[in-house]
């Protein structure tokens, strides 16, 4: 019986490269925030004449955000197995939710921006341009993205750099980069347009360094 569980827990490791799936989202997140910008204006009461000209772009990055969802997933993951037996339940719960909610906000905000993109090809773009529906579409997205999804990005960068910080699963330069991070997101979020592109950069770093980690040994 003992054996079994044994051959079981071997057959169910998580793989040593399993990292690349943090790599892999910080590589997507940045395709559809390079992908959205050069076609979504930034100011969120604009009149939506990318419908007319970039709306097939969007519809790309939006396509891309599920496959990105999976590697996140993934890549928490990671960071649980390597934590081991030194998972914290208070600190793990607060991670491991804020991250749920950031990546339900972000699934919430491009099914919104996709209605909107599949109503537009069904009937004519103009008549979307400047309506009701499109504004109300686009501050709703607008604020589950800048104000709800990057705090709770930022609280999930703070949680997992303390959980480094008290367990040593990663260098301790990297928590502090990560708390500089979080800072400017939670404080200069609503100044600083590409402030959401930190917490694939943090994604990335930490998952570099635990691939590289876990090949040396």
């Amino acid at each position: 019986m003992l054996e079994h569980a044994s051959l079981t827990h071997a057959h169910l490791k998580t793989p040593k490269a399993a990292a690349i799936a943090g790599i892999a989202f910080s590589l997507l997140m940045f395709t559809i925030f390079w992908l959205l910008r050069r076609s979504v204006p930034a100011d969120p009461l604009e009149s939506g004449a990318w419908l007319a000209t970039d709306a097939r772009t969007v519809a790309l990055a939006l396509n891309l955000i599920p496959f990105a969802g999976v590697a996140f997933l993934w890549f928490i993951g990671v960071l649980r197995d390597r934590l081991g037996q030194q998972e914290d339940r208070f600190f793990a719960t607060v991670f491991f939710g804020s991250a749920l909610l950031f990546l339900a906000m972000l699934f919430v905000a491009a099914a919104v921006i996709g209605a909107v993109i599949l109503v537009a090809a069904s009937a004519e773009p103009n008549e979307l341009i400047n309506s009701a529906t499109f504004r109300f579409a686009r501050a709703a997205t607008y604020i589950v993205m800048n104000v709800y999804a990057i705090k709770m990005a930022a609280v999930f960068m703070i949680s997992t750099s303390t959980v480094v910080i008290y367990t040593g699963i990663a260098p301790r330069w990297i928590a502090v980069i990560v708390y500089l991070l979080a800072l400017v997101i939670l404080v200069g979020s609503y100044y600083i347009s590409w402030s959401f592109a930190l917490l694939p950069v943090w994604v990335f770093l930490i998952s570099v360094y635990i691939l590289i980690d876990n090949l040396r040994r």
